[in-house]
Parts: C-alpha cells; structure tokens; sequence
C-alpha cells in the first residue's frame, strides 16, 4: 500500500503539502494539487482513517448494534440510517448480538477500540455489565426501541402501545371478540407496549381479557409458528389472532394453514411491522405500520447532533403508528 512520504516524493513535494491537499486545510496552488491528486490516483493511495482520526479525533465512523438481522424489521430501519448517515459524512459499522447479552457487551467494547464517533443500539437486553459499560463511556449515544434504566441516552421508539390498541380495534370492529395475543419476550418494552394496547382495546370494549389467550414467543416465524398451533389447539380456540411482530404472523398462517384452517374465513390475523414480505405472504398480511426507514433517518440526525454538541438536553421521540388492512383478515363470520 502506498505511504503518503510516496506520494509526497513521486509529486516533487513535501508530506505536509500532500496533507495540506487531502485535508483542505490550507491553501495550496492548482497546479500543485493536481500534480498531488494525481499521483495519489497513480498510486492508488488511501490515506490512514486512524491517523486522521488522532489528528481530528474524529473518525466519522457510527457503531450500530441490533439484536438480530434475521428480522427484516432491522434491515429497513437500516436503511433510513445508513442513507441518512452517508448524507451526513458518516460511515457505519454494523454489529449483530443474536439476542446475547454477553456478545452485545463484547461488541461494544470492539466498537469503543474502534473510536466510533457515536453508537446507535437496538438493545438485546440490559444487565449489569452492559448499563455500566455504557455509563461510564461519554460516547454519544442513541436508544432505539428499547430502553436502557440508568444510561442516559437519546431515545427513539414507534408508539408501540398506540400499534396494539389499532390492531385490537380493528378485529373488535370486525365483530371478533375471541381475540388472542402472541407477544415478544416479557422483558422487551415493545413486546410489553403492545400488549398494553391490546389490552386497553378489550376493556374499551368490555371484552374480558383471558390468560390463555396471551401467549409470549420470540419475534422469529418458528415463534409464532408454535404459539398458534397452541392457541388454535385450545377447547375455545380464538377466531383472530394478534401477532406482535409480521414474522411471528406469517409463522401462525403456516401452522393455520397445516391444520386445516382457511385464513381469513376461519381466523382473523394481524401482524405489526409491516415488512416488505407482508404483502407478499398468502394471504397477504394485515399488518400494523411501524415508519422503520423515518425512524432509521431520525435517529441518524439525532446522533450527528449529539456528536456535535454534546450539551444538547436529551431528545425522547413518539412516532405514530398506522394500519393497512390487506387479505389476512375478515368480519367474523357468524356460526
């Protein structure tokens, strides 16, 4: 690889004019630096990230952590960051935990050796190690989705309880009042937001909630897969189905559809993300809307801010939720 002592050599130069030239930093003749820039093309140099970044103690690099990339919920939050980020000068390096606490931890860690400008975390759960990790660094910081007690943080979520209560309500206006509910992990605030709001919706309504229509899976298709083959092997089996994630929806329709039940003349069910493959699914999937690429470009802004003033009061964000209505879901038929 080509030294910058090269280049400055091969142009007639000195090391700090080839600085001078990358960097912007001062005034340099025009036929200087094109004789500069193009010895740099000739030899294909690339200048040191890590000596720029002592230099400026900046890498205009962001650390992201998610939980899981099997999800395409992350993929398309992804994106809004990633797009934002490259606008804003930045580049990003992706971490991925697989749902463990202890490698999320080690990640990190990685991240900070790396001298990220700032992180972006999808946490996949908080502990001891993790909290005290991130409090002790002055890193800037953003939480996406979920919360972290006692780091203090920017923070950027969908209206997860506002999801569940639109999900409920538009079964209950389809006249189901048999509805259950497969939810995310029981420590998971989003899981927990959802099923709030599919609770606030029954009582609204005067539907009593019911235990073993409740159901905690894991936000993967094999999750729901099995929670509904539970749930529709019950004596009462419910009539509509309200998955907390589209992965977990399009799980329960495979096991509906094995055990002989016609999707939406038999069952109603509703997802939440609106991933790009639910309108694909069969029957296509009524879903609720989470906006992952607005959330992906606001938390990018969010953090560049943070970077660039870090005395700036600590933003919390609410993005609303919606729902579209495709084919997995029915009135309720009468019987």
């Amino acid at each position: 690889m080509a030294t910058m002592k090269q280049v400055a050599e091969k142009a007639r130069v000195s090391t700090t004019t080839v600085s001078h030239v990358i960097n912007n930093t001062r005034v340099v003749s025009s036929d200087v630096r094109e004789r500069v820039l193009t010895v740099i093309q000739e030899l294909r140099y690339i200048p040191s990230a890590v000596a720029r970044s002592l230099k400026n103690d900046r890498t205009h690099t962001i650390g992201m952590m998610i939980p899981n990339n099997s999800n395409p919920y992350f993929a398309e939050l992804i994106q809004g960051i990633e797009d934002e980020s490259f606008k804003l000068g930045y580049n990003i390096i992706l971490c991925n935990s697989y749902d463990d606490p202890k490698k999320q931890v080690a990640y990190i860690r990685v991240l900070m050796e790396k001298r990220i400008d700032g992180l972006i975390l999808v946490s996949s759960g908080s502990d001891d190690e993790l909290s005290q990790l991130l409090d002790d660094e002055s890193i800037p910081k953003v939480l996406v989705d979920r919360e972290l007690t006692g780091v203090a943080a920017d923070f950027i979520e969908a209206n997860h309880e506002q999801g569940g209560y639109l999900a409920t309500s538009y079964l209950l206006g389809l006249g189901h009042r048999k509805i259950a509910c497969v939810s995310g992990p029981r420590a998971l605030l989003p899981s927990r937001d959802r099923v709030s709001g599919y609770m606030k919706a029954l009582a609204e309504t005067g539907v009593a909630f019911r235990e073993d229509w409740l159901l905690h899976s894991d936000f993967t298709s094999q999750g729901g897969f099995a929670a509904f083959q539970q749930l529709l092997a019950l004596a009462d089996p419910p009539t509509a189905i309200f998955a907390s994630n589209d992965l977990m929806a399009i799980g329960g329709i495979c096991a509906a559809t094995q055990a002989g039940i016609r999707i939406p003349e038999e069952l109603s069910v509703i997802g939440y993300d609106d991933i790009a493959l639910a309108s694909f699914s069969n029957p296509p999937l009524t879903t609720v809307v989470q906006p992952k690429y607005d959330i992906g470009v606001l938390t990018a802004r969010v953090l560049v801010d943070r970077i660039n003033n870090a005395e700036l009061p600590f933003r919390r964000e609410l993005l609303a939720t919606s729902l579209t209505a495709r084919q997995s879901t029915a009135p309720l038929k009468p019987r």
